[in-house]
């Protein structure tokens, strides 16, 4: 079912896919796998998108899906969780010039419920907003995000102003067509191709397994 659900998102069939979604949860899947077949599905639709296959209506569209789908899924997460002091500071948020939240909101609440405090400045965010809360935050892990590979260059200049504040949190990167020759066009720490990645990371900086 996994292939039929990707298929359903990037067809924006979206009767069927949430359909599926359910099918899959009352059948035991994992919710967080579910949720990586959505963000699989978005990086598709990015894709087309960027090749000038698809256009702003379909990414707007996919986009509303994939919230649908993210809002069934959050319950069963939120219900694997356990409360707990927070194991520490996660700064997130789309960079200057992109306007994408479905990835960032998925990495904040993945990161929320396994036991960080995630402060989200939402999209769009300036590099000053960044250093500012950073300053304030004083957090472990600085996370930016970006759909479109136009968010490149404010992601370097983000880590750099963030930086030559005079701040050294752990950064990492994610979203869209982010790799490793992006990390190290950003001068950033890591990139994570989905939320657990950015779990993975923020747990090791931490200093917690």
């Amino acid at each position: 079912m996994a292939h039929e659900l990707v298929d359903a998102l990037v067809g924006m069939r979206q009767k069927d896919a949430l359909r599926i979604v359910e099918e899959m949860l009352d059948r035991g899947e994992d919710p967080q796998s579910v949720l990586d077949l959505g963000q699989e599905a978005m990086q598709i639709v990015g894709d087309k998108f960027e090749e000038g296959s698809f256009f702003l209506p379909e990414l707007m569209m996919s986009g509303e899906m994939l919230k649908m789908v993210a809002a069934i899924i959050k319950p069963r997460l939120a219900e694997q969780a356990t409360e707990k002091a927070k194991i520490g500071t996660v700064v997130l948020g789309t960079v200057r010039g992109d306007i994408h939240d479905i990835g960032k909101d998925i990495v904040g609440f993945v990161l929320d419920m396994n036991g960080f405090k995630v402060v989200d400045l939402g999209i769009n965010v300036a590099e000053e907003a960044f250093v500012e809360a950073v300053k304030e935050h004083q957090p472990q892990v600085l996370a930016l995000s970006g759909f479109l590979s136009l968010a490149f260059d404010s992601m370097k200049s983000t880590v750099d102003q963030v930086r030559a504040a005079g701040f050294d949190p752990k950064v990492i990167i994610g979203g869209g067509q982010i790799d490793d020759t992006v990390r190290a066009y950003t001068s950033a720490d890591a990139y994570g191709g989905d939320a657990m990645a950015a779990v993975a990371f923020a747990k090791q900086t931490a200093g917690v397994s």
